[in-house]
């Protein structure tokens, strides 16, 4: 049995809206380019053919990604304990040796995006935050270590 994805209400809708389009909209759109493509002829030497192929394995990929993704989603229950770092967790942390604070989201893996600051809870950072604190201090093990310390939890 596959594992369980975890997913914020808001990512498992993400999923959900990106999967009809792509079966609504996005499919069409290729089924349309092969068609295009087949009628100049011969199919041997047709880029925009093999192009268009490569882009309907592209989009039957993703498709079956997102499909068994959500069949295998768990989704995160909203947590009011504003107590603890967990899943869904908006966390406000300062690297005490450089001074900086930086806010991050606490998701699962499927939803993990660092250049929105949505970090995994499988990530060395993630990893260590869950199930701390405020004014806690952790150990954040990389290639360094680096300590962090909580400055605010929100659950919504």
């Amino acid at each position: 049995m596959a594992e369980k994805s975890k997913l914020t209400k808001e990512g498992y809708k993400k999923l959900e809206n990106e999967l009809r389009d792509l079966i609504d909209n996005v499919r069409e759109q290729v089924k349309k380019q092969l068609a295009e493509a087949r009628a100049q002829g011969d199919l041997s030497e047709n880029a925009d053919y093999d192009a268009a192929r490569a882009r309907q394995a592209e989009v039957e990929g993703r498709i079956k990604q997102i499909e068994e993704i959500l069949s295998n989603a768990e989704i995160i229950s909203d947590s009011k304990n504003t107590n603890k770092v967990s899943l869904g967790s908006t966390v406000c942390v300062k690297y005490l040796e450089t001074g900086k604070e930086y806010t991050y989201m606490i998701v699962g893996t499927v939803e993990s995006d660092p250049f929105n600051n949505k970090i995994s809870n499988a990530c060395p950072l993630g990893e260590a935050l869950i199930g701390k604190t405020v004014n806690d201090i952790v150990d954040v093990k990389g290639k360094t270590v680096n300590k962090v310390q909580i400055l605010k939890i929100e659950n919504k």
